[in-house]
C-alpha cells in the first residue's frame, strides 16, 4: 500500500506542482490557468506565463490548491479556492444556472484534478476531493462547488476529466443542483 499525503501548494512546493502537472493530460500546458483567467488571456499567453501565474498564486495565502504525493513523489493536483478568484467559471454559459451569487467569497470550486499516468487507479481523486474540502472549510467556506464529468454518458478521453468524475464528488456526499449537458453536472456541498 502506497503512502499518500497531501500538502498544500505553497511556494516552496513550486517544483512538485510542476512534477504533478506534467505527468499526463494538459496540465503541462495549462498549469492550472484555465478557469483563473478569460480565454483570450490564455489564448495569449505562453507556457512560461501560465507557470509564472501559477507560482504567483502559490505565493498568496491561501494557495490555489493541493498537492498529492505517493511515497513522497508528487502525483497528483487539485485546484481548489474561491470561485469568485476563478473568473471563466462565471463566463462560461453551462455554468449561467447557478444558485449562489457569483461573487459571494464563501462559495469556493473544486475545478481541477490532475493525476500523474504512473499513479493513475489508486483513488488519489477521492483523496485529493476529500482534502480540498478539508482545506475550504479551514479558511472559512461555506459552501464547495464542483464541475465534474458524468463518465456514465458516453466515452471520455483522460484529457477532458480535468473537472473530475461525477461519482467521485457524489461518493464524497456532495449533491446535484443543475445539469447543463447530459455529461456535465454541477454539485454543490454545503458545509
Amino acid at each position: 500500500m502506497p503512502d499518500i499525503t497531501i500538502a498544500p501548494a505553497t511556494a516552496d512546493r513550486s517544483d512538485d506542482a510542476e512534477h504533478a502537472l506534467t505527468g499526463g493530460g494538459d496540465g503541462a500546458s495549462c498549469r492550472c490557468q484555465w478557469w483563473t483567467i478569460t480565454n483570450a488571456e490564455f489564448q495569449a499567453a505562453s507556457v512560461d506565463d501560465k507557470a509564472e501565474m501559477l507560482r504567483s498564486e502559490m505565493r498568496a495565502d491561501p494557495p490555489p490548491g493541493l498537492i498529492a504525493y505517493v511515497d513522497g513523489e508528487a502525483a497528483g493536483w487539485i485546484r481548489v479556492g474561491p470561485r469568485d478568484a476563478q473568473r471563466r467559471i462565471a463566463r462560461t454559459r453551462e455554468f449561467a444556472d447557478a444558485t449562489q451569487p457569483w461573487d459571494d467569497p464563501s462559495i469556493w470550486a473544486v475545478s481541477c484534478f490532475v493525476v500523474r499516468k504512473e499513479y493513475r487507479g489508486i483513488g488519489l481523486n477521492a483523496r485529493l476531493l476529500a482534502a480540498a474540502v478539508d482545506f475550504a472549510r479551514a479558511h472559512g467556506a461555506a459552501t464547495v462547488e464542483g464541475y465534474p464529468i458524468d463518465t456514465s454518458v458516453g466515452k471520455k478521453s483522460p484529457n477532458n476529466l480535468f473537472r473530475g468524475v461525477l461519482s467521485v464528488f457524489a461518493d464524497a456526499g456532495f449533491r446535484e443542483v443543475a445539469r447543463p449537458k447530459p455529461d456535465r453536472a454541477i454539485v454543490a456541498l454545503q458545509l
